[in-house]
């Protein structure tokens, strides 16, 4: 018998999994998440889901309770006997945990990698990992979706006459090279040197940006200090423009109130997260139609290659 697709949705990417769904062609399924007085969850599938191919959608930022969430879900998928078990995690949190950069550290990652497995995943989708190794993390197969088919169209989109590409920090590099290449456009580099942890101490800049429209890339902007701090430094180096473009707005603590006060022209960001405030400053592209078509693809069995742009 041919297994069924079923896509269902966690509380905090609610709003994405709508659309998402409305752009596969398929309603979300019935599923109730019910919490105890004390705060703990119990989800519960309103329909069967024995033999369906199941995708799961939830992001796991802050708090930890939208991981837990996800995970009871996949618990409870694999206990109603659904064939496959798909965890569609637009934004993967703990991704900055991904290594041991000083001793006595968690992996977090790799924890939330152990987590979704033990729960009974059998495929991850995610966007934009903040270190691609993180998919070397799972025993299982990680569909891992690049935004450059997002913002790749939308930089066309804005004609700049003298572009060149800028990385906020040399972790942002390789994504920044690719970025140029495509683009066949130069590149220069933001170095970036911190104490702690959401704190930029001092930045150098590294290559010409004087006359040229610069575009940030970068994966991830949380308080949008790099952001702030980088965009400003690019300015008073003489440059014409500059504008920025993160996958996953996070923008935590003042990160609107930076972003407003800076030089940039503009944020643009992809929505795997919610946005908290309007801001004029900060321009939301879709990604349902992108998730839409993966999870197609991946039912079907087909490759996920030909939906991204090759640099």
């Amino acid at each position: 018998m041919e297994s069924k697709v079923k896509l269902f949705s966690g509380t905090a990417s609610r709003y994405l999994a709508e659309q998402i769904a409305d752009a596969y062609g398929s309603p979300l399924g019935d599923v109730v998440v019910s919490r105890f007085s004390d705060g703990e969850y119990s989800p519960c599938f309103d329909e069967s889901v024995r033999g369906c191919d199941v995708f799961l959608m939830q992001s796991n930022f802050a708090p930890a309770d939208n991981l837990f969430e996800l995970l009871l879900m996949v618990d409870a998928a694999k206990r109603a006997s659904a064939h496959y078990i798909t965890a569609v995690i637009p934004y993967f949190g703990y991704a900055r945990s991904d290594r041991k950069d000083k001793p006595r550290v968690a992996i977090g990652a790799k924890l939330v990698a152990n987590l979704l497995e033990a729960a009974g995943v059998t495929r991850v989708m995610t966007m934009d990992l903040h270190a691609p190794q993180i998919q070397g993390f799972f025993d299982v197969p990680v569909d891992h979706l690049d935004a450059s088919s997002i913002f790749v169209p939308y930089i066309r989109s804005l004609n700049l006459p003298n572009m060149t590409i800028a990385a906020p920090d040399m972790g942002a590099v390789h994504r920044s090279r690719a970025y140029a290449k495509f683009f066949n456009a130069e590149m220069v580099i933001c170095d970036k040197h911190r104490k702690r942890a959401n704190h930029v101490d001092s930045m150098q800049l590294i290559g010409d940006v004087k006359g040229k429209d610069i575009v940030i890339v970068d994966d991830i902007v949380d308080t949008a200090g790099t952001i702030a701090k980088a965009a400003g430094m690019i300015m008073e180096n003489g440059a014409s423009s500059v504008r920025a473009l993160c996958t996953h707005g996070v923008l935590s603590g003042n990160a609107y109130e930076t972003i407003e006060n800076s030089a940039l022209a503009e944020l643009v960001v992809c929505d795997t997260l919610p946005i908290k405030k309007k801001s004029n400053k900060i321009k939301v592209l879709p990604t349902a139609q992108l998730f839409a078509s993966v999870i197609r693809k991946v039912y079907q069995y087909e490759s996920i290659s030909p939906l991204f742009v090759k640099a």
